[in-house]
């Protein structure tokens, strides 16, 4: 049995209900330690607020910035660890990877970013630069930002599911609806290219009998065990990102969707294949029209809809547990490469 490692994660772990089940460094958290790895957690935007005088967030970070690397880095001397897993965080910048290193200096450190515009957030490549791994839920034109800044090296990693808490809940007829949909209508305009084809989806669905539509048009989010009971509920659900151009990137809405039973109906993005098949884990769509097309045809023949639910639903507990993107992080890390189906 290999020797365990000493993984330290730093991160917001947000206490908002919406975040509190799909969090994806808890997920993390828990397929370390399922694979025989200790490790500790840093809420690094929960310790800035300790250790600042002021509540706002805004203040806090200017003026205590310095005060909140010192308690990291008294930590990480404390812990030794091997690897440093972060997420990027709001104040996290370039100055809080130094204090890393310098405190742990024999750790491999590993970034996330679940971003598709990486190079829209302030320091975001620039934090890339001075780490050993990153680690992205997105491959193509976006990852390619960070390859042609140098960063040593660069992977795309998928989303995960929990199986433990992520299935399909027997739910009351309250929460049995037609399509689903859970997220923003559309990311902000002044800051992100859109896409116009899920605004147009939205906006319809939002109009629409018996369909569920939270967190935009009006409608308030939802989020905890409420969030699963919903997605468990809906016979269909609407996946689709922000920017569709983008090879391999799916938002964690798909993992969450499939996990809990319902057929999800996505817009296609470059080789969707390598990741979730057509017509065996999903159905794919191009095209607003079609989309409403499948959503009718599937909703009237319910032995194919199940069929391709429950097969989806197999599918990521088996392929995108949280276990298993665990230990892909590992060998990445080990080997400078992991090998998975999508590989």
């Amino acid at each position: 049995m290999p020797a365990a490692k000493r993984i330290f994660i730093i991160a917001d772990f947000s206490h908002k209900p919406v975040k509190l089940l799909r969090n994806q460094h808890m997920k993390m958290t828990k397929g370390f330690i399922r694979l025989g790895h200790d490790v500790r957690l840093f809420s690094y935007d929960n310790a800035l607020m300790e250790v600042s005088r002021f509540k706002s967030r805004t203040l806090a970070g200017y003026f205590d910035k310095q005060k909140l690397d010192r308690l990291l880095a008294t930590e990480l001397k404390a812990y030794c660890p091997d690897i440093v897993y972060l997420r990027f965080i709001r104040v996290l910048n370039t100055d809080t990877i130094e204090v890393i290193r310098n405190a742990a200096p024999k750790a491999v450190i590993i970034g996330f970013d679940n971003d598709p515009w990486p190079d829209r957030r302030r320091d975001r490549i620039e934090i890339a630069k001075k780490i050993d791994i990153l680690i992205a839920s997105n491959d193509g034109s976006s990852l390619q930002r960070y390859k042609d800044a140098k960063v040593p090296l660069c992977s795309f990693m998928p989303n995960a599911c929990d199986p433990d808490i992520d299935y399909r809940y027997p739910v009351g007829p309250e929460w049995i609806k037609d399509i689903i949909w859970t997220g923003l209508i559309e990311e902000d305009p002044k800051r992100y290219p859109g896409e116009r084809m899920r605004y147009e989806i939205i906006t319809k669905l939002s109009q629409m009998p018996n369909c569920a539509v939270y967190g935009c048009c009006g409608k308030p989010g939802i989020g905890g065990q409420d969030c699963l009971y919903a997605i468990s509920g809906a016979k269909t659900s609407l996946s689709i990102n922000g920017d569709n151009n983008i090879r391999l990137y799916h938002s964690d809405r798909i993992t969450n969707y499939l996990s809990c039973g319902t057929l999800v109906l996505a817009k296609k993005v470059p080789d969707s294949d390598l990741l979730f098949k057509d017509k065996l884990h999903l159905r794919y769509f191009d095209s607003a029209e079609e989309f409403f097309e499948l959503a009718k045809w599937y909703l009237a023949n319910e032995p194919e809809r199940k069929k391709i639910a429950d097969a989806g639903m197999k599918w990521v507990h088996e392929q995108f547990n949280c276990v298993k993107i665990a230990g892909y992080i590992l060998e990445l890390a080990k080997q400078g490469t992991y090998k998975a189906p999508w590989n």
